[in-house]
């Protein structure tokens, strides 16, 4: 049967396309004030719902929260930049919007501190940089979204649980899209996935230990106009193979 779409099916793949294309990490701080209607909390839950996962295991719990009490408790936990966070940071960097452009993977070193751009800093600023509270990453958001899972379930016959891992990303990816969809902004907080920070997530939320944080999402509008940040990505012919790792990508 040939491949052939109707009109109102190409329309949906379009806009669909166009979601994962303008999809972005918004750094900026979000407005407390401008709470998540539960309507739109709801459809966002409902697409980690519908994640594919290994043997449907459905090996997450998402924690919701959106009380400011429980917030401000969470934002006053501190984190600290490690030595191996900045070495392998740095091997992401460009340092120029022509090297970014040039490269096509990473992102500008102007968004980090200059300590952060020089390897001879690093293991000074990883000994005396002061913690950061995550506060300074929930930044004003109204709703945070912890994934967490269950280290004592594994994918069957997958090392390490690879396959688990990868659809906890999907789960991600998700909840992500279906935000842009609702017109919501969301950053990735990796930091909810550091140990220290979540022993204290752990015992602030009640968690219990065999479930193990994965990174937190933080939903919101922003409170400021967004500046347009410069996005690259490889194209499709630099990154396929077909038929053998040898043969030309796709054009």
């Amino acid at each position: 049967m040939k491949g052939c779409y109707c009109d109102s099916c190409a329309i949906i793949m379009t806009s669909t396309l166009k979601l994962m294309q303008e999809r972005q990490s918004v750094r900026a701080p979000f407005d407390p004030d401008c709470p998540i209607a539960d309507k739109d909390l709801k459809q966002i839950l409902e697409a980690a719902r519908c994640s594919p996962t290994p043997h449907n295991m459905q090996n997450f719990e998402i924690l919701v929260i959106d009380d400011h009490d429980v917030l401000t408790k969470l934002g006053s936990i501190e984190s600290r930049v490690t030595e191996v966070f900045l070495r392998e940071n740095y091997q992401q960097l460009s340092f120029s919007k022509k090297e970014l452009l040039r490269k096509k993977i990473g992102i500008l070193g102007t968004e980090f501190p200059s300590s952060f751009r020089d390897p001879s800093m690093f293991s000074k600023v990883a000994r005396e940089c002061p913690p950061m509270p995550l506060d300074q990453t929930i930044d004003g958001s109204p709703v945070v979204l912890i994934v967490i899972y269950d280290s004592r379930k594994r994918a069957p016959d997958s090392e390490g649980d690879v396959l688990g891992l990868v659809s906890l990303g999907c789960v991600m990816e998700n909840m992500w899209l279906m935000a842009q969809s609702l017109g919501i902004s969301v950053r990735i907080m990796s930091d909810f996935g550091d140990k220290i920070v979540d022993k204290e997530v752990k015992r602030i939320l009640h968690i219990p230990d065999h479930m193990n944080v994965v990174y937190g999402l933080r939903l919101g509008y922003p409170a400021t106009s967004l500046a347009k940040n410069l996005r690259v990505r490889r194209e499709v012919k630099d990154f396929t193979h077909r038929n053998d790792y040898d043969g030309k990508g796709i054009e």
